[in-house]
């Protein structure tokens, strides 16, 4: 990891990536950038429309442009990024090159139930467990390139963003001893 000034969080839907990242802004003092709502801000649509209209491949290209403009600010930052950030590899490329990369991940009942009333996630139309065990196998292995996952299913969010924080000072430790 040759940078290690931002917190990348990633993962499926639903394993509490908005939650961590807000909880861990407030305990580092770092801002928190959400890929999702950036997206919303700057293209001035919201993401289900950006589906209907543009399809998901329209979206993803969206979704890079804005994850290049979040990963190339310059100062320390938290960035969550929605689930399928990582299906791209440029984005996975440009992840590793920025930052810690953190996978949350929880297991499909949890995943289910957290997300099942959620109206807003276009690709969970349908029959949500459906979906969501169809989507999980199909991503089974795209978030394998994280430098650490978290399972978030039994944590408590303070308990996660310890772990995450131990993490990241330990990743500053490292490239500090490196440069010396």
């Amino acid at each position: 990891m040759s940078n290690c000034s931002k917190i990348i969080l990633i993962g499926f839907m639903g394993t509490g990536k908005s939650s961590v990242a807000e909880a861990l802004s407030e305990a580092l003092q770092l801002p928190n950038v959400d890929v999702d709502k950036e997206i919303v801000t700057l293209d001035g649509r919201s993401i289900p429309d950006i589906f209907v209209q543009d399809g998901e491949d329209g979206f993803r290209t969206i979704e890079t442009k804005v994850l290049k403009q979040l990963l190339s600010l310059p100062y320390p930052a938290i960035i969550a990024t929605g689930g399928g950030a990582v299906l791209k590899s440029e984005n996975r490329e440009l992840m590793l090159a920025s930052g810690l990369v953190i996978q949350l991940s929880a297991s499909p009942d949890v995943i289910i139930s957290r997300v099942s009333n959620d109206r807003g996630r276009p690709l969970l139309q349908g029959d949500v467990a459906e979906r969501v065990h169809t989507l999980m196998q199909t991503r089974a292995s795209a978030y394998d390139f994280a430098h650490q996952t978290i399972d978030t299913s039994d944590q408590s969010i303070s308990q996660i963003v310890n772990d995450i924080a131990k993490a990241w000072h330990h990743a500053i430790q490292d490239r500090l001893e490196r440069e010396i």
